[in-house]
Parts: structure tokens; sequence; C-alpha cells
């Protein structure tokens, strides 16, 4: 293992349990809190495939007429990452994004998506995120989330972005989320069965082969650029707190609910 990443991943840890054992996990406990929690993590759904194009726009050659771009290894890492998660299949066997996957989950559970559905076709027409926040009602906490996630895509660092991509976003669902999943399930199979097949995915899929890939991405991006693992640590830090404070904001929003 490459000592940067190990230090990274030591230093990282206290925030990671944070989110893992975050109080928000304990006041999910219908189909209403769960609806709750995926109004805020659409968002991070949505802006993690947005970082991941950046990193394929960045790499690789994305436009007409092509030319080789970047280094060999790294266009591979981030090519098959993006085919996994821009056309993953869905329970039928059907090539969906793992955002479209999302969506569904969300109708099927009856979580309204007209608020991200908003966000989207705004910031599609206006291309600016306050205008697309603001026309959608967008949470503030999944607000902070997207605008740190973007604020990194701007920088046009390629190592920022993998380190966020990363350290921030993989390995983060706790097995006590799963074991309230299941018992959900089991009481409304026709639900969330579409969600708990998202999350069997992500769990297969972003937390165990492309988690490697995503390693290697970094390594290779920071090499042996002492500042470049400064700064990918500092930004890494930065998203993971985010997270904690987007759960923050469920957590809020769900207690409101319990007090009325």
């Amino acid at each position: 293992m490459n000592n940067h990443i190990t230090r990274i991943q030591q230093n990282i840890e206290p925030l990671r349990q944070q989110i893992i054992q975050h109080k928000v996990y304990s006041v999910i406990n219908d189909i209403e809190d769960l609806r709750v929690f995926m109004k805020y993590h659409v968002y991070a759904v949505w802006d993690f495939m947005s970082l991941l194009k950046s990193l394929q726009n960045g790499l690789t050659c994305t436009s007409v007429p092509w030319f080789p771009t970047g280094d060999g290894e790294t266009r591979h890492l981030i090519n098959e990452i993006v085919a996994g998660e821009e056309s993953d299949v869905d329970m039928e066997g059907n090539f969906r994004s793992h955002f479209e996957l999302y969506l569904d989950a969300m109708e099927q559970c009856g979580a309204d998506t007209t608020e991200i559905g908003r966000f989207i076709t705004v910031l599609r027409e206006a291309g600016n995120l306050e205008s697309a926040f603001n026309a959608a009602g967008t949470p503030e906490k999944a607000r902070e989330f997207v605008r740190f996630t973007f604020e990194t895509i701007d920088t046009r660092k390629e190592f920022l972005q993998a380190a966020i991509f990363t350290f921030g976003r993989e390995d983060l669902i706790p097995g006590m989320f799963m074991s309230i999943i299941e018992d959900i399930h089991r009481h409304f199979p026709d639900s969330i069965s579409v969600f708990k097949y998202y999350l069997e995915r992500h769990i297969e899929v972003d937390g165990d082969h492309h988690s490697h890939l995503a390693l290697q991405m970094t390594a290779k991006l920071c090499g042996n650029n002492e500042l470049f693992w400064q700064e990918a640590e500092k930004a890494t830090v930065v998203s993971l707190e985010r997270r904690v404070a987007l759960w923050d904001g469920v957590y809020e929003e769900v207690g409101l609910k319990i007090v009325k």
C-alpha cells in the first residue's frame, strides 16, 4: 500500500467513523423517514456523477477531433469507473446510471422527485447552481455539500478531484443502515426493493472494485509530489465534514417530523 494513502486513511478514520456511526441512522424507522433521507442523499448521488465526468473530461479526450490525452493508465482507470457508474444494470437488466437508478428508487417508495427534477431542469437551462438551488428549494446542507464538490471541480486539479472521489465517497454505508433497510424491506418489499438493490450495487461495485481503481488513480495523479498529497488530504477532510453536515440536515428534518 502507498504510504501516502495509508497516512490519509489513518488521518481521516475519525471522520469516517463519525459518518458510519452518525445518529441519523437511528431515526430512520419507516418509509416516511427514508423519503427524507433520500431527498438529501440524491444530491450526493448526482454530484458524484458530475465529479466522475469532470475527472473523465480532464484525464481523457472527450471532444472532437480526438487527440491522445493524459496517461494511458489513468485513462483506463477512469473510463472503467465511468462505464460502471453511468451504465450499470437495474433489476430488470436495463442499463441505467446510478443516478437514474436512485430516481427509480425514490419514485417506487413515494419520495418526491419534483425538487431534484426542478434543480436539474433549471441547472440545464441556466447553468448556475445557485439559481437551480433557489428554484428547487434545495435544503441548505445539500447546497453546501454540492457547492464544495463544484469548488473542487473548478480548481481543475484532477488529483484533488480524485482524492475526494476516492476517500470522500466510497465505503461509507454502515452495516447498521443496511440492517434498517432490510427491516423496512421485509415490511414493504414492493416499496423499497429498488433502493435495496441500489445499495447492494453500491457496495458491490463502488465499495469494492471501483474503490481499488480509484485508489490507483489517486496514487498515479499525486505521484511523488508531497504538496499534492497534502492538498489531497485537506480536501478529503473537508469533503467528509460536508458529508457529516449533510447527515446532520437529514437528522434535524426527521427529528422535526417526529416532534410534530
